[in-house]
Order: C-alpha cells, then sequence, then structure tokens
C-alpha cells in the first residue's frame, strides 16, 4: 500500500536512493539536491512501508506561477 505525505521531514538518504534507482542526474548535487527539495513550496512524498517510491514538489513565486515536478 501507498502512503502519500505532505511533509519536508525526508531525510537525503531516503531521497538519494530514489533518485540513483532511476539514474536521475540530480542524485550527483546531494546538497544542491535536498536544499532545493526542502525550500519548495509543496513537498509530498509517496511511501511504501518505510520506502520512499516516488515525490512532487512546487516552486511558486508567490502570486501567479507554480511549476510542479513530478518523479
Amino acid at each position: 500500500m501507498i502512503t502519500i505525505s505532505e511533509t519536508k521531514e525526508v531525510n537525503i538518504e531516503d531521497i538519494l536512493i530514489l533518485y540513483k534507482a532511476n539514474e536521475w542526474s540530480s542524485a550527483n548535487k546531494p546538497n544542491e539536491l535536498y536544499n532545493a527539495l526542502i525550500n519548495s513550496e509543496t513537498l509530498i512524498t509517496a511511501w511504501e512501508e518505510k520506502k520512499l517510491v516516488g515525490l512532487e514538489n512546487a516552486i511558486s513565486d508567490g502570486f501567479l506561477t507554480v511549476i510542479i515536478h513530478i518523479y
């Protein structure tokens, strides 16, 4: 069963496992990746038990534009 969570309480190790498993190049810049995700307007994570299996982050200017990334 997949559990969806809207929290920024996710550790870098879980994020890197997900990114490396999918060969996403941002895994090569762990500090920048973590800071970008944690400082997003919204961060939603998907968990299968204790394993991070997906995430979405939204970046917004706070007025008009929102960019949503789904991984």
